[in-house]
């Protein structure tokens, strides 16, 4: 699939007898990997058919298989929702010609969560997962900065690690959070919103990690020149959005965005050194690299 940089996910069309094609999406573990967290596929089955029962934009799942055959891993197969996802930073051409349109995705976005997270998950998913804590989020991606290969950057991120663990909230709202929620996960077809997608890092955990986590994508200061986010509304209009949509308000989001600073560093310097060694090729990642730098320190100006 064009817009994905991670996973391994694959488009195809099935054929029936009298010959009509269903498009459909192939979402496949990754072969001879622990399956845990993002990388256990088939566990994404039971979420996204919880949610379509439940009325929720998310895609219908008809197919999954939690053994490795036949395919040489766990799966599952979606229905394909017609549009496109809004990549932030490089909207297609297609979406660009509806520049008027891309608040309003923005906004159609942050509504999409509110959605989400007023999902009473103890009485639909209370047996999927048990519930993660801040404190278990911050060690997990504190972890995976042992990948980066910059010094500078791992001094960086020390130090708002450290502004995070003596700043964290001492109360939080659980429910289901998606873990990547932003524009380029939710599809979009003549302005209208038609699903959100890339469940792989969803859970039950604390729900101002996915609040941060959007108004670090819309926030322009978080991000180097060349690569910044296109088209964000007011910070205030994205919350109300949320609001008034079933999230909670909060008096802690700087924290929570701070944290997703934290986190996108992570990730980024992860990524980056795997397209660099050669073990997964993503140019995406080197666009990224200016920008671990200004949201380290914007994380720290945040707190």
């Amino acid at each position: 699939m064009i817009d994905g940089h991670a996973g391994l996910t694959y488009g195809f069309k099935a054929c029936a007898s009298d010959g009509s094609l269903t498009p459909y999406v192939l979402k496949l573990g990754p072969a001879g990997v622990r399956r845990s967290g993002s990388t256990d596929i088939f566990r994404q089955a039971q979420l996204l058919r919880t949610l379509r029962e439940a009325g929720y934009p998310a895609p219908y799942v008809p197919w999954a298989c939690a053994a490795d055959a036949p395919l040489g891993a766990p799966f599952i197969v979606m229905e394909r929702l017609p549009g496109r996802t809004f990549i932030i930073w490089e909207p297609s051409p297609a979406l660009v010609r509806e520049a008027a349109e891309l608040p309003r995705m923005w906004i159609d976005t942050a509504r999409a969560m509110g959605q989400l997270h007023r999902l009473p998950w103890r009485k639909h998913l209370e047996d999927w997962e048990a519930p993660t804590t801040l404190t278990a989020e911050l060690e997990r991606w504190s972890a995976l900065l042992h990948h980066t290969d910059e010094p500078a950057w791992l001094d960086l991120a020390g130090t708002l690690h450290t502004a995070l663990r003596r700043d964290i909230p001492s109360s939080c709202e659980v429910g289901v959070v998606h873990g990547d929620f932003q524009p380029g996960n939710v599809l979009f077809e003549h302005g209208r919103l038609t699903g959100v997608i890339d469940w792989d890092l969803a859970g039950i955990g604390p729900q101002g990690l996915d609040v941060g986590w959007l108004l670090l994508m819309a926030d322009r200061e978080s991000w180097a020149e060349g690569w910044k986010p296109v088209a964000p509304p007011p910070r205030s209009d994205l919350l109300n959005a949320y609001w008034r949509a079933g999230g909670r308000q909060r008096t802690d989001l700087n924290w929570y965005q701070a944290f997703a600073c934290f986190r996108l560093a992570a990730i980024s310097g992860l990524n980056l050194k795997l397209h660099r060694s050669g073990r997964r090729r993503d140019a995406v990642w080197e666009k990224f690299a200016p920008s671990i730098r200004v949201m380290l320190e914007r994380g720290k100006a945040l707190l």
